[in-house]
């Protein structure tokens, strides 16, 4: 793949959030999956594991433990100072949402590996943890360009790595004590399309070379301008439900 075919792959990959009931073949998932085990980590400690949920039972399971989670985040919402805050709005079509994902792919870290850490890192947790995270994401990063790839839609559902819901899951599946919940993803065939590309920062205002100083980076309220700006535009994509696939 040449570098212009490669940029243009990456700036129409979104993430998707409404997803037709349609089985995905197993195949399918198999190459979301083996796109994955590629992916580069820490010292090669390759720390993920993946947990593919296909029964529908277990997926309204961890989907319920989420949706309880969720209902603490409206409230905390609310608390924002009043700039930040996004006016509510219903979803257009909250029947399909990523709870009707034919798929759900757990990660999980296997926290055993951090064994296998330079000491230099072993001995200062927060570098250790910086360095795990990062192969984390690379994993679910390979993954989602791979589903991209397959035409499938993917949603990266991070609310089930917080405490309640992670603690539930876990018990749910039989997951061994040394994994940690890293995200989810939901994966399966998109229900709509994005035509609008996604709301990106100037490239002047994020790339700095050699020396530079405090005038050639953002101030305050450039910050807080594009903060307000990305709320707004996050939250209208999480709610609207355009250009339905036929």
């Amino acid at each position: 793949m040449d570098y212009l075919s490669l940029l243009e792959f990456l700036k129409n990959r979104r993430t998707i959030r409404r997803f037709m009931p349609d089985p995905v073949p197993d195949d399918l998932v198999e190459k979301v999956l083996e796109a994955g085990r590629w992916a580069p980590s820490g010292y090669n400690m390759q720390p993920w594991d993946f947990v593919v949920i296909r029964k529908k039972d277990l997926r309204e399971a961890i989907c319920g433990y989420i949706r309880e989670f969720h209902r603490y985040i409206m409230k905390t919402e609310n608390t924002r100072e009043p700039w930040q805050q996004v006016p509510y709005h219903p979803n257009n079509d909250p029947g399909m949402d990523y709870k009707g994902a034919p798929v759900f792919i757990l990660i999980l870290h296997d926290t055993r590996t951090m064994k296998g850490l330079p000491t230099a890192m072993q001995y200062d947790r927060e570098r250790c943890q910086t360095i795990q995270i990062s192969s984390m994401a690379n994993t679910y990063l390979y993954m989602a360009l791979a589903a991209e790839a397959l035409g499938l839609a993917s949603e990266w559902i991070s609310s089930v790595a917080t405490a309640y819901p992670q603690a539930m899951t876990r018990q749910l599946l039989g997951v061994p004590d040394h994994y940690e919940i890293y995200d989810m993803m939901a994966l399966g065939y998109p229900a709509y399309r994005l035509d609008s590309r996604k709301l990106l920062r100037e490239r002047d205002s994020m790339v700095h070379y050699d020396d530079c100083g405090k005038d050639d980076f953002r101030s305050d309220e450039e910050v807080n301008d594009f903060i307000r700006r990305a709320r707004i535009w996050t939250t209208a994509n999480h709610r609207r439900g355009v250009k339905k696939m036929g």
